[in-house]
């Protein structure tokens, strides 16, 4: 019974000494994993310095915060809820009556004068002429009868036997009316032959030139004749406007339309620009976004009007602005220079400003196609796969806004993207000139760093029924 005692005791030290071996041993292991496991996080991190990691290179990553900056830095929004101007205030209010005046062509008919015809010859029968026949502009026009006479620029009506008869400002009927009574109190008008018939044969025109820096040119034709191509170049044509049609609705349904999205929502009017000597050379040569009304040398005064502005506001012109008179120029600007540039972990390039709306800096990263809670996920992939394999790796968050500022320098505006997305006082607008350079925080980088070279394993260990499992990282360099 001792001996059997005593052999039960020395089994069971044996046992409780191979548990401490065990134990020992699952402590050293893993006492040497942390120690491996901190030497290549050091290596890790200095592998960072030496290879110039970005998130603590990158010169603008130390920007100033959003909310330390005054007010007159962040841009304020300039484009969200403009409206197009309604179309008939760009035009004028035709009158009920067409005032006749210097330029108008009339068809006069006056039987045994005009045509001249002796008392025992037959009336000739008066010419009839569609207007649309002999100038594109008088298209939708009625017919008119009678012989063309055109209304000189002092107002009178020439016509045989009488003097200049004075038409400026009349109607058509008041006009005949006038020209029969002249007829009448010399007493030319034969017995059985006293009609006198005038018509309007072709409305006064005038002349103005219209200039547009924007994709796609024109070429008039005749009325509505327009081809557009895709080059962006300045285009500069001569137009012809009806009386009471000229307006700069007209003289934009002529060459094009209302100011497409590569143009400023204005229109430039130089009043009597034609006379103005290189004028024209000078609009042609103008650099896009060079404003043509800062130029003290052109002698001629320059309206302006918007097509686009707030809702509810009053204009800031008066309708007689949007009349076109003899000799005018129209000028549309290019707005080639209304851009914003991308760099960093964004695609890098040069981007447009939309025209009609504001653009913050998440709706610009989102514009280029960058990384959102998305792990710095690249959409532009073959496979086919969203989600990366593994745990993931950061977004990238660190966005700086470098922006001109009015006195010539430029300052780093530092954007956080994750607050960004809940708190709209970090959504700033962007503005013409910006440069957005998107960059890892340091801790997104050594995070993403370490997920990249390093896989971690978990060794689980079982034994009989009984498990124990100690976790034990390794790393393996990919």
């Amino acid at each position: 019974m001792i001996v059997s005692h005593k052999r039960n005791s020395l089994v069971d030290f044996q046992a409780s000494l191979r548990r401490s071996c065990d134990a020992d041993t699952a402590m050293h292991c893993a006492r040497s994993a942390m120690r491996r496991l901190s030497s290549f996080m050091l290596a890790a991190c200095l592998t960072c310095l030496a290879s110039g990691c970005a998130s603590w290179t990158n010169p603008v990553l130390n920007g100033i915060p959003v909310r330390k900056l005054p007010p007159e830095l962040l841009s304020q929004s300039r484009r969200e809820g403009l409206q197009t101007v309604p179309l008939s205030l760009l035009r004028q209010k035709p009158p009920k009556d067409y005032a006749l005046a210097a330029g108008d062509v009339l068809g006069v008919y006056i039987s045994g004068v005009f045509p001249l015809t002796l008392a025992d010859q037959p009336l000739t029968t008066p010419p009839v002429y569609f207007p649309s026949q002999i100038d594109p502009l008088g298209a939708g026009l009625p017919p008119s009868l009678g012989y063309p006479v055109t209304i000189r620029n002092d107002g009178t009506l020439a016509l045989p036997l009488v003097d200049p008869i004075s038409l400026d400002g009349l109607t058509i009927e008041q006009a005949n009316q006038r020209v029969r009574d002249a007829y009448s109190e010399k007493g030319i008008l034969q017995p059985g032959r006293e009609s006198v018939m005038l018509t309007l044969m072709q409305p006064r025109q005038i002349r103005v030139m219209v200039f547009r820096q924007e994709v796609g040119g024109f070429a008039a034709g005749g009325r509505g004749d327009i081809s557009t191509n895709n080059v962006k170049q300045g285009t500069g044509h001569v137009v012809d406007l009806r009386a009471y049609e000229n307006d700069v609705v007209n003289a934009l349904v002529n060459t094009g339309g209302l100011p497409g999205q590569d143009a400023y929502s204005g229109v430039f009017i130089f009043r009597g620009g034609l006379d103005e000597t290189g004028l024209a050379e000078h609009l042609q040569t103008l650099s896009p976004g060079e404003k043509p009304s800062i130029h003290s040398e052109l002698s001629v005064k320059v309206d302006y009007i918007p097509t686009r502005w707030p809702a509810g506001q009053p204009l800031p012109f008066e309708p007689e602005t949007a009349v076109l008179h003899e000799g005018d120029v129209v000028f549309l600007e290019s707005r080639t220079n209304d851009l914003f540039y991308t760099g960093g972990l964004l695609p890098a390039g040069e981007r447009t400003l939309p025209r009609d709306y504001d653009l913050d800096v998440v709706e610009a990263v989102a514009q280029v196609r960058g990384t959102l809670l998305n792990g710095a996920f690249g959409g532009n992939n073959f496979n086919g796969l969203l989600i990366q394999k593994g745990i993931g790796n950061p977004n990238p968050s660190a966005l700086t806004v470098i922006r001109r500022t009015p006195n010539g320098g430029q300052i780093p505006i530092s954007v956080d993207l994750n607050r960004a997305l809940v708190d709209p006082r970090e959504r700033i607008i962007v503005q013409p000139g910006d440069v957005l350079i998107l960059q890892e925080r340091f801790g997104e980088s050594l995070t993403r760093y370490l997920n990249d070279i390093f896989n971690f394993n978990v060794l689980v260990y079982q034994r009989g029924s009984a498990s124990t499992s100690a976790a034990a990282p390794t790393g393996t360099v990919n």
